[in-house]
């Protein structure tokens, strides 16, 4: 791709609240990450992970992105940029959580329905990837990958669902500490590689019930 992805997120990422390092430019490497299908066969799903050591001390960020081959109408504000494919053409960019194909597949993650796979490696489950939903018979309230409504802040980027249910996508990743927060439902956690010798999990995603 030209640009690459990793450039084209060294442009985008300064922009968002979440970003720890705003006064300097990023100096990213990509360190991690996982892709779902699109059942339809249209849309690339990947959550990368990069990390930025533009700051006092490096920091991972979660970007899910997906890869269209046309504009997506409405979500002009989640265009992460354009690049041009050897193979495919041009490719529109998108931060992954204001598209409703990466929403609705996270939610079969969730529910048993999609199998997460390996970044670099087509046809290549990883098992790696787990999702774990607290009780039994969670459905997504209907219509909730097109109608969610999309709260992007520091602490990450919050989905609100209806029927009292939220799922929290973490952008700035840290190790799981195994203490559960209260109204949790269920999580995606996955791996990445803090150095050459270091790896750590963490969660992705974060189903909880929301606070009336």
């Amino acid at each position: 791709m030209s640009p690459t992805k990793v450039e084209l997120l060294t442009a985008w990422l300064p922009g968002q609240p979440w970003y720890a390092a705003a006064q300097r430019a990023p100096e990213l490497s990509r360190v991690g990450g996982f892709r779902l299908d699109d059942p339809e066969g249209e849309v690339g799903i990947e959550f990368m992970v990069v990390r930025d050591d533009a700051g006092d001390r490096p920091a991972w960020y979660h970007v899910p992105m997906t890869y269209r081959a046309a504009p997506l109408d409405g979500a002009e504000q989640a265009l992460i940029g354009t690049t041009e494919h050897g193979v495919l053409g041009q490719r529109w960019i998108y931060d992954g959580a204001h598209d409703p194909v990466l929403v609705g597949q996270l939610f079969a993650l969730l529910q048993g329905r999609a199998e997460p796979q390996a970044q670099s490696v087509s046809d290549t489950p990883d098992p790696s990837v787990t999702a774990e939903v607290a009780g039994a018979g969670f459905e997504v309230p209907a219509g909730a990958a097109e109608a969610s409504a999309v709260a992007n802040g520091p602490d990450g980027t919050r989905l609100l669902l209806g029927d009292g249910v939220a799922l929290q996508v973490t952008r700035v990743l840290r190790p799981e500490s195994g203490a559960e927060t209260a109204g949790v439902r269920g999580h995606v956690s996955a791996g990445w590689r803090l150095s050459e010798d270091d790896e750590t999990r963490g969660r992705f995603a974060v189903l909880y019930d929301t606070v009336s």
